[in-house]
């Protein structure tokens, strides 16, 4: 009786097929893969050249944060402001579908939607190196209640461009009512858990108020 392939056989085949599937994966999706990888580097490199910490200031490595009164907050590959780049991702990539929408048809055929991608990648890596520089930590440190934030780590700055391109992902393959309930969860789950979410940051950044800033400080 044949009792089927031995189980080396068996375990060469289930390999050479998670191989084969892998790189059909990779070919099919190599201009986001390549153009992520771009991007982490350049943003990775330039942090890192300009005298940031890779891993923050104990130089350890850490999976989650969720102390945002710490100083391990924006150190880590995610914390509780993570939710807040997936948000950058989905907000790109309706703004972007809203920009390609009024352009005339021989122009969309030009900007396609993997196109789209490097787009937002080259905005939030723009973002992060912009966020990172003194001016912005200073307007952090006396506008928002981030007061002894210095700055993210290599780490979690290319982490939060990784992110973006998860909620830029999940946009571009979720249905709009979806990505809506998406948002105000991760903005209501974070006002309610630390007091902060994406809405107050850019607030407390471009128009400080003084009654929110004590009101997030009572959650201390």
């Amino acid at each position: 009786m044949n009792a089927g392939p031995r189980p080396p056989f068996w375990c060469y085949n289930v390999l050479m097929k998670f191989i084969s599937s892998s790189w059909e994966f990779i070919k099919k999706h190599r201009f986001i893969i390549i153009s992520t990888i771009i991007v982490f580097a350049i943003v990775g490199i330039t942090e890192y050249a300009s005298g940031r910490s890779l891993l923050g200031p104990d130089g350890r490595f850490g999976w989650w944060d969720n102390d945002i009164w710490g100083n391990e907050t924006s150190q880590r590959v995610a914390d509780v402001y993570s939710f807040s780049h997936i948000i950058h991702g989905m907000l790109f990539y309706g703004f972007l579908y809203l920009i390609w929408s009024k352009l005339p048809p021989r122009l969309k055929e030009k900007f396609p939607r993997k196109w789209w991608f490097l787009v937002a990648l080259l905005i939030e890596g723009g973002w992060e190196l912009l966020e990172n520089s003194p001016i912005i930590i200073d307007r952090y440190r006396t506008a928002t209640i981030a007061l002894g934030y210095t700055g993210d780590s290599v780490l979690n700055s290319v982490c939060d461009v990784g992110m973006m391109a998860i909620g830029f992902l999940v946009a571009r393959f979720s249905k709009v009512w979806i990505v809506i309930v998406l948002i105000l969860v991760f903005e209501l789950g974070a006002l309610w858990w630390v007091r902060d979410n994406l809405t107050l940051n850019v607030l407390q950044l471009v128009y400080p108020s003084q009654e929110i800033k004590e009101w997030q400080a009572e959650g201390h």
